[in-house]
């Protein structure tokens, strides 16, 4: 059974480099330094959710009720992967306050992104700052 290669690494959460491949059918061996794909440094949530995502052709209303989760739940996930891709995400999120909420909520939503703490602990923490 082949397992899924892991992205990001157990201890610090860093990307991590892929430095040997292997051609299973012959046995050829390249020694190196490989970046890995952008969606491999992400969570098994991101990657779930991109696919439920994908699978819905982008209709929010659809993955709401596959994922059984509300619209803004659906954005603050969608926007968080879309982070955790490198790409910036619109400064227009249908929240309001000034910049340092905004940046103190990207800071939430990006720790998220990587995995250090759990959904419910993000959503805590930016009723928080309400």
């Amino acid at each position: 059974m082949r397992r899924e290669v892991i992205g990001r690494c157990p201890v610090c959460s860093e990307a991590l480099e892929v430095t040997q491949l292997t051609c299973p059918a012959c046995n050829t061996t390249i020694s190196g330094s490989f970046k890995m794909c952008k969606f491999c440094s992400l969570t098994e949530e991101q990657k779930h959710f991109a696919e439920v995502f994908i699978k819905n052709r982008g209709n929010i209303r659809e993955v709401e009720k596959e994922l059984g989760i509300s619209y803004p739940t659906v954005r603050g996930r969608l926007e968080a992967l879309i982070r955790a891709l490198g790409y910036p995400v619109d400064s227009e999120s249908g929240h309001s306050g000034d910049g340092e909420q905004a940046e103190k909520r990207k800071q939430i939503l990006d720790i998220l992104a990587r995995g250090e703490i759990s959904a419910s602990e993000a959503v805590r923490l930016l009723r928080n700052l309400k």
